[in-house]
């Protein structure tokens, strides 16, 4: 079962910064995603979603591939390849994978212009050693499908973070 973490940031580029961070620690096999998208809402409102995986563009190179196959089978190999990119490509942009798309923008709908919401679709995680990577970066947890403590514990990270921020700034 995997579990949803959304943590806002206050740029997008921070959220980024983050989600890269999060994809080297899942190549030391510290933690799984199933997703991580970056949703952002630009000035006029409108939420932008920065996906990792574009469905539209594997369709179509998938459909591609099975096109030509077909088409070799049928003497028509440019047809196939054409007929495959186009039912790839619809078929791609009508798939969802990971997190619902209307969901994350419906939450996205709540931030402030600039700021970066990281959702993450979380299959497995060494929690003590990824939250020590993450917790330097900050951030405000929006929403979990954590149990109560683990989600405490989380936020009682980030906001350590935060607070230290703060005072730095204060400093200067």
């Amino acid at each position: 079962m995997s579990d949803l973490i959304v943590i806002v940031y206050p740029t997008e580029s921070k959220a980024e910064e983050v989600r890269q961070r999060l994809l080297e620690l899942q190549k030391e096999y510290l933690i799984k995603l199933g997703d991580a998208v970056i949703a952002t809402k630009t000035e006029s409102g409108k939420i932008k979603l920065n996906q990792l995986m574009n469905t539209t563009a594997t369709g179509a190179i998938s459909g591609s591939f099975w096109g030509l196959l077909i088409g070799v089978l049928f003497l028509n190999p440019i047809l196939g390849v054409a007929v495959g990119a186009a039912s790839g490509a619809i078929g791609g942009a009508l798939t969802d994978v990971g997190i619902n798309d209307a969901f994350m923008k419906d939450l996205a709908a709540s931030l402030h212009p600039g700021n970066g919401a990281l959702f993450l679709l979380v299959q497995s995680i060494t929690s003590d050693k990824v939250l020590k990577e993450i917790q330097g970066f900050g951030g405000h947890v929006l929403k979990t499908s954590l149990d109560e403590t683990k989600e405490q514990t989380l936020r009682n990270a980030l906001e350590s973070a935060s607070k230290a921020a703060e005072a730095d700034a204060a400093q200067k």
